[in-house]
């Protein structure tokens, strides 16, 4: 999760004879972008493993989306706002009131009906990897979760587990069991620095998405990863995807075809894999 994709997806003058004449790059010289001959990609920044500092996965692939359409790529990192809905408003379809101009496309993106259905000025697709809720624990202080969570969880009536703050991890271990564990419940602002405190054995666990958690604890001895599949978490999994205006068909149409490509290709599965995560097809 940390480091960015670099590599070379073409090689040898015959491979790029052959991308120039293939329908992907063709149908690029026709899309309406914010400057001709340059894809304008916004991810989140300062959110390893997937955007910061110009490295992580959602970088590597908005260049990836942007050769494979044989445009030049344009990485904006942006902070987030107060939900979602404002960042595609700030970074698709009508850009910030500070004058930021809108993106082309944005990265990490939930693909969601109910959520599309609710930002009608954008068209959200293009699932490219499927997220999940995970716990990371020190195996010889916590036992394996189960499918209950109040199996599962009992043992943060006596062990800290760590979390990010304002996110449904949080929400949800706070509630979990009448608020029996919220003395035991250590809030970080990210999930880089939860992982650091597991490491160290200042909590005995760490509640988050498997990715962030997979990419921080790489390989790291005595600590265990499980994704959470429990009926009393109200989301457990969501495929990640991109958005565009809503009236950028074309545009779509043309990344949904890159991004098949890099799919059956295999980098895509390389550029999570470049990260340390393991690459989940929705």
């Amino acid at each position: 999760m940390k480091n960015n994709d670099r590599r070379r997806f073409l090689l040898g003058a015959g491979a790029l004879a052959l991308l120039a004449a293939s329908p992907v790059r063709a149908a690029a010289a026709e899309l309406e972008l914010q400057q001709p001959g340059t894809l304008r990609v916004a991810v989140y920044a300062n959110f390893a493993p997937y955007s910061a500092a110009g490295k992580g996965i959602d970088v590597a692939l908005g260049r990836a989306l942007a050769e494979r359409l044989g445009l030049q790529p344009q990485i904006v990192e942006f902070p987030a706002d107060e939900n979602m809905d404002d960042d595609l408003r700030n970074m698709v379809w009508r850009g910030h009131y500070l004058g930021t101009k809108p993106a082309d496309v944005m990265l990490h993106v939930p693909v969601d009906v109910n959520f599309a259905a609710s930002n009608r000025q954008v068209r959200i697709f293009g699932p490219y990897h499927l997220e999940t809720l995970a716990l990371a624990r020190i195996a010889e202080r916590v036992p394996a979760p189960s499918s209950s969570a109040a199996e599962s969880f009992a043992v943060f009536t006596e062990e800290r587990i760590g979390v990010e703050l304002d996110t449904h991890a949080s929400d949800f271990l706070l509630q979990l069991m009448d608020g029996a564990l919220r003395p035991n419940v250590v809030h970080f602002r990210n999930l880089g620095e939860a992982a650091g405190a597991l490491k160290k054995g200042e909590v005995a666990a760490v509640m988050g998405t498997r990715s962030e958690l997979e990419a921080a604890l790489s390989a790291h001895p005595g600590v265990a990863l499980e994704t959470l599949a429990m009926p009393e978490l109200r989301v457990t999994g969501w495929p990640l995807g991109m958005a565009v205006k809503a009236d950028s068909a074309a545009l779509a149409d043309a990344l949904g075809n890159a991004l098949a490509d890099l799919q059956r290709s295999g980098d895509l599965a390389r550029i999570f894999e470049a990260s340390g995560v393991r690459h989940r097809l929705p």
